[in-house]
């Protein structure tokens, strides 16, 4: 799974310090070519994984999430350009606002 697959969410998981349900995002395509469709494939998912979320899913599928913070997590293969990082801010604050956290994450 990854990026492509906007329908999907990829993987699940807790985050052994905070306890946060973390909701992993996994983008290969490098931010240089297709921007705009890269951009819009983020778009597409991010809104995926809220769906995933406020639409209750989520405590359906896995319980041991009630009462614990939800953080998106997107890792990307490639470090995000300046246009993308812009995105990504705009991003997190709507997430925020819908109680939830975003980070990006570049392994490398």
């Amino acid at each position: 799974m990854s990026i492509d697959q906007t329908n999907v969410v990829d993987i699940i998981g807790t985050d052994n310090e905070t306890r946060d349900v973390v909701l992993f995002i996994t983008d290969h395509l490098m931010w240089s070519e297709n921007l705009n469709e890269h951009l819009l494939l983020l778009q597409e998912k991010l809104n995926t994984y809220l769906s995933f979320v406020e639409s209750g899913e989520l405590l359906e599928r896995y319980p041991n999430a009630k009462d614990r913070a939800v953080l998106i997590d997107v890792v990307c293969k490639y470090p995000p350009s300046q246009q993308a990082q812009g995105f990504c801010n705009q991003a997190a604050q709507i997430i925020e606002g819908a109680g939830m956290k975003l980070r990006f994450s570049h392994p490398h």
